[in-house]
């Protein structure tokens, strides 16, 4: 069976200015991978309520999970949470199990829950709670769709809540053969065994190493086997063309 498959929504007017810098998506594609769910798209979107309920529209209906990240906050700008509730066309409201977890986590730091901190145990109806032991504040899954925060610490502990709850399928294995020519070169033998070994996926990137410039080839599969046979192929490409790399 194929492996199920996952888009992520990364939501935030700091991502797009450039303020901030989005390692969540890095950290996801990891994770995924490793799991064998497959990531297929990865969408940046601001904090607008209609913008984020039409991506997640179209996000949920494409794959079989959608992950978010940011605007759960306790800031005005934090609206993710109302704009899942939108496209899910629930209420949403303060939910007594998550302003529990929320006074508990601020009472272990001898803090109480303040009424801008509240906004954070808003909870779409029907919603799981996803529990995170760092700032106590939940993220939610509510159909296929995972909302987690956008701080990254607080991000990571999400997904190692959220991944164990979730169907996986084969983990995609990936092989690199460096070649120490340029594309063009290997162009023509790398296309052909694409064509070939459609079991796999064969990727190009081009370096330069010094004075060296050459190409690393890629190859993802779920198939070791298969993983194997190609880099074994692209092994003998290499010799062929007389440019070994030690």
């Amino acid at each position: 069976m194929p492996n199920p498959t996952a888009a992520m929504l990364v939501i935030g007017d700091e991502i797009l200015s450039g303020r901030t810098r989005d390692t969540n998506s890095y950290h996801l594609a990891g994770e995924l991978t490793r799991v064998g769910i497959d990531l297929a798209e990865i969408r940046v979107v601001p904090d607008d309520h209609e913008v984020i309920v039409d991506a997640l529209d179209s996000l949920r209906s494409a794959y079989t999970h959608v992950f978010t990240s940011g605007g759960i906050g306790p800031t005005h700008d934090d609206i993710t949470a109302d704009a899942v509730a939108a496209a899910f066309g629930v209420g949403i409201d303060v939910r007594d199990d998550a302003r529990e977890v929320l006074e508990a986590a601020l009472a272990r730091r001898g803090r109480t829950v303040t009424a801008d901190q509240l906004r954070m145990a808003r909870i779409p109806d029907g919603a799981t709670l996803i529990i995170n032991d760092l700032s106590g504040a939940p993220g939610f899954t509510v159909g296929n769709v995972h909302v987690m925060a956008g701080v990254p610490s607080i991000f990571v502990a999400m997904v190692a809540t959220v991944l164990p709850t979730l169907e996986t399928g084969a983990p995609r294995l990936s092989r690199e053969v460096r070649f120490e020519v340029g594309e063009g070169r290997i162009a023509t033998p790398l296309r052909e065994l694409a064509e070939e070994m459609t079991a796999v996926t064969i990727g190009s990137y081009p370096f330069r190493d010094g004075e060296v410039h050459g190409t690393n080839i890629v190859v993802r599969g779920t198939d070791p086997v298969m993983v194997d046979e190609a880099v074994a192929r692209l092994e003998a490409i290499r010799t062929a063309i007389g440019t070994a790399s030690t």
